[in-house]
């Protein structure tokens, strides 16, 4: 193997390597289920501390029922089933992003807010598209049953 070749696998695979136990106050869960309640107990917190979920929620749930209505096909349920997860995605990850920068920097820092703006325009970008996206699927059955 050429010293380029063994460069660029070592570059590939150094992540992979790093055992998140070691560097972790908290080890890693080998437990499935346990895992599982830790993603719902970030969901709770989510529904608990950001108002914003809670406004998505009821979006989503708007959304599905509009779309129950109009009798869309499994293609435009589809599309709009992903659209929705990946706005809650973002918020998550956004409210993720936030409190590890509350954390590392906890008085103002120019950079801390960049990371912060950022994380919200990755949200702001899903909905936009997501609102996009839901005109697109859901605006013509919506016309057609509103004026037929």
């Amino acid at each position: 193997m050429t010293t380029w070749n063994k460069k660029l696998l070592d570059t590939l695979t150094s992540t992979m390597k790093i055992n998140p136990n070691d560097y972790s106050a908290l080890t890693t869960s080998p437990n499935r289920l346990q895992s599982l309640g830790f993603a719902l107990a970030g969901w709770l917190y989510m529904l608990r501390y950001q108002k914003n979920t809670r406004i998505m929620g009821f979006a989503s749930a708007i959304i599905f029922g509009l779309a129950l209505w109009l009798q869309i096909d499994l293609t435009g349920w589809a599309i709009l089933t992903l659209t929705i997860a990946i706005v809650w995605m973002a918020e998550f990850l956004n409210a993720a992003v936030e409190a590890v920068i509350n954390l590392i920097s906890p008085t103002y820092h120019p950079m801390a807010k960049v990371g912060k703006d950022v994380a919200a325009a990755a949200v702001l970008l899903g909905v936009v598209a997501s609102i996009i996206i839901g005109l697109l699927i859901l605006g013509p059955p919506l016309l057609a049953r509103l004026t037929g």
